[in-house]
């Protein structure tokens, strides 16, 4: 069973204690985000981790499994749509300045991997590319990236800055050039969609990206179980980490 280890911290930026399930002792630092609603344990309990054991226990990375506030954000209906986003900017910059430090500290890598299932992909993706200072992978299963469904037909800068497929198509940054960005989905996923309009703004920016479409894969567990081993093996260990 790979090493595990328990963080919870009060969280300045939120106002509240965050909890973190860290898996591996040493190795590429990964931050892996919860689906819809989702908290720390949730890709423990559906054996996402376990399909990555191999990569742990040899000592190739080290995943951050982070605890989510949707219900606080973009799934909270009882306040105004700019409160939602609002609060998800707050968990923005405590990934920024609390949990990514604490991921650099731990491994010595400087830029590390996000990594998301369904709406786990929105959270990657968004973070890489409104952070990619600290970010250089971004490994997508499922995901969804236009957060516009939630807000009501609110719209403001906020929104933008936090809609990839909104601010990526003139966002510039020249840490995009050596990012590499997978977005994994399948014929039988109600995501597909979005990854194929998300790999066309990647292919007008000149980012790095594969396009992994599955053949017959659904969107749900027993898929992204074989997507994320695969995925993880594309980081080059024995190279220039950071």
């Amino acid at each position: 069973m790979p090493h595990e280890h328990y963080h919870k911290w009060y969280s300045p930026r939120l106002g509240r204690d965050i909890e973190v399930l860290a898996f591996g002792t040493r190795g590429y630092p990964v931050i892996l985000f919860p689906t819809s609603m989702g908290h720390y344990y949730e890709n423990k309990d559906f054996k996402l981790i376990d399909s990555v054991a191999w990569f742990l226990d040899e000592g190739l990375v080290k995943i951050y499994c982070v605890d989510g506030i949707d219900e606080l954000s973009w799934y909270n209906k009882g306040i105004h749509p700019a409160d939602r986003v609002r609060n998800h900017i707050w968990y923005d910059q405590m990934l920024l300045e609390e949990l990514v430090p604490l991921a650099q500290h731990e491994t010595g890598v400087k830029r590390v991997a996000t990594a998301g299932c369904s709406f786990g992909g929105y959270h990657a993706t968004n973070f890489g590319f409104r952070h990619p200072e600290v970010v250089k992978y971004v490994f997508n299963m499922g995901a969804a990236f236009d957060i516009k469904d939630q807000l009501d037909g609110y719209y403001d800068d906020n929104v933008y800055f936090n809609n990839p497929l909104d601010f990526m198509p003139n966002a510039q940054n020249p840490y995009f050039a050596d990012m590499y960005v997978v977005l994994g989905t399948g014929t039988h996923d109600m995501c597909w969609d979005a990854n194929v309009k998300m790999a066309n703004v990647l292919q007008n920016k000149g980012v790095n990206y594969w396009l992994d479409v599955r053949q017959n894969a659904p969107h749900d567990w027993p898929a992204w179980r074989e997507m994320f081993p695969h995925y993880l093996s594309l980081i080059p260990i024995n190279k220039n980490l950071s």
